[in-house]
């Protein structure tokens, strides 16, 4: 392309010129792609323009702040699959694994009853049953304080509980297990979760997971091999993770909604967790539960990542599985176990301007960074709004991403082209580009078009002192997916 194609942006009406002259009209917003004769485009800024330079410098108190309260928390239906394509989500035994207990039963002196987990049926709608078990489901609107308490507790204790230590019995004592139960109380899960109600998903913000799932437990005859009664339930899973901690925790919760026929009366449920790639279990607490109308077992579990945190810049994920088994006296032998997995859970000390700060996040949550037209910066908040109007990358509600750049030399070439000295700033003034200059869709690396826009400096710079704040608050690395949200 030989010349600039310069197109403008929003109501003002401005002379197109070329990308790099200075003349350009104060406040006008322009897009243009990288001209093969445009040799100003590279002349190093004039250090005016205030924003996001060395992401070695860790962030103020305040930029962490203003990060945090930026950062827009909309959980999202997670893949049902996770990178290495296995499965995500509840998992049961086969039936084949039922016919056998019924088999072994059978042959068992005395045996009448054998206990099967149904595999997971989908529903294209809710219950009667199960809208009444929801509506009296305490939910929380705000889990930070209960979650930062669960974290803060967990690493205040001597964490050397064994990976492989064996799943949680039912104890011989029933008296001793419900007293146990009642020691410990269940984490409120997000109001979020509870609202979206039953459909078998994860749904993910980047420190938070929660998803409700609908299984059975059958009690069969084993002498006709018929089911002769059950009990339908309802799977509440829920896990949350820290920006600052190499813990994460993870709860299941199991809700009676119906029970039918014999054999089912007492029935108890209790379990145990396990962790697949870089991690380890150092707590799991599942105690037998009686499970009815009005008890509703749960266990909670912890995580520790066990990337090598004595080396720079690691990083690793992890599965959370929990499984459980229900056990009844009336039965030759407890269920098949029923398992729950949780989505990937990244952990690393790879952030920079955080150096040997280990964090945790959900991998494919894709964080988001939120200015408003009404709120501190609305000069920053309309140009992104009239950028990404041109279909310019990183909007709310698409996938066309964009991804972090971490590369100092690399932002400042990108800043560099979309804001050259060359350009006038008017007093008061600074020169604000999107996409953001410390991404790969920035105007020198994204052989694209990009757009700029003479900003009220102030708004520019606290604009810029949140963008680096919302790196940190929720780990965003380099080349890790985000969205920009205008409101």
């Amino acid at each position: 392309m030989g010349a600039a194609t310069l197109v403008l942006l929003g109501s003002q009406i401005g002379i197109a010129q070329g990308a790099d002259e200075p003349g350009a009209a104060a406040g006008t917003s322009l897009t243009t792609g990288i001209a093969a004769a445009d040799t100003s485009a590279d002349e190093a800024s004039s250090g005016q323009d205030t924003t996001v330079d060395d992401p070695e410098t860790a962030p103020t108190t305040e930029d962490l702040a203003l990060g945090a309260e930026a950062t827009a928390e909309e959980p999202a239906a997670a893949p049902s699959t996770d990178e290495d394509g296995q499965r995500v989500g509840l998992a049961v035994g086969e039936e084949t694994t039922c016919d056998d207990q019924v088999k072994a039963a059978r042959e068992t002196p005395g045996g009448e009853y054998a206990a099967c987990a149904s595999s997971l049926e989908p529903a294209d709608e809710l219950s009667s049953g199960e809208l009444a078990v929801l509506s009296r489901r305490e939910a929380s609107a705000n889990t930070t304080a209960a979650e930062k308490a669960a974290l803060a507790a967990m690493a205040a204790t001597p964490q050397d509980a064994a990976e492989d230590a064996a799943p949680a019995a039912a104890p011989t004592d029933e008296s001793d297990a419900e007293a146990a139960a009642a020691r410990r109380s269940p984490w409120n899960e997000p109001k979020w979760c509870i609202d979206a109600g039953v459909d078998s998903t994860w749904y993910i913000e980047r420190m938070r997971g929660c998803g409700i799932w609908r299984s059975e437990v059958f009690a069969v005859d084993v002498r006709t091999g018929r089911k002769v009664g059950g009990i339908k339930y309802l799977v509440v899973g829920y896990s949350f993770s820290a920006r600052d901690s190499k813990t994460w925790a993870y709860q299941t919760r199991l809700m009676e909604v119906s029970r039918w026929g014999r054999a089912v009366n007492g029935t108890k449920a209790s379990g145990s967790a396990s962790c697949t790639g870089k991690c380890k279990v150092v707590e799991k607490n599942f105690p037998a539960q009686t499970i009815s109308a009005s008890a509703e077992p749960y266990g909670q579990f912890f995580m520790n990542t066990t990337i090598n945190t004595a080396a720079a810049k690691q990083r690793g994920t992890g599965r959370s599985i929990a499984s459980w088994r229900f056990s009844n006296s009336q039965w030759v032998a407890p269920s098949d176990a029923t398992k729950l997995s949780t989505v990937e859970v990244r952990c690393d000390n790879a952030l920079p301007g955080a150096p040997r700060q280990v964090g945790c996040v959900n991998l494919r949550a894709v964080p988001e960074i939120s200015y408003s037209l009404t709120g501190p910066w609305p000069e920053i908040a309309d140009h992104i709004k009239d950028a990404q109007a041109t279909g310019l990358p990183g909007k709310h509600g698409t996938t066309n991403y964009l991804t972090r750049l971490t590369d100092r030399s690399k932002i400042q070439q990108n800043r560099d082209k979309a804001c050259p000295s060359s350009l006038e700033r008017p007093p008061g003034k600074s020169c604000d580009e999107y996409p953001f200059a410390s991404t790969w869709q920035g105007a020198k690396y994204s052989g694209g078009p990009f757009s700029r826009r003479m900003v009220n400096a102030q708004q520019n710079k606290k604009a810029g002192d949140a963008l680096r704040g919302f790196y940190t608050y929720a780990r965003v690395l380099e080349g890790d997916r985000f969205l920009v949200w205008i409101r």
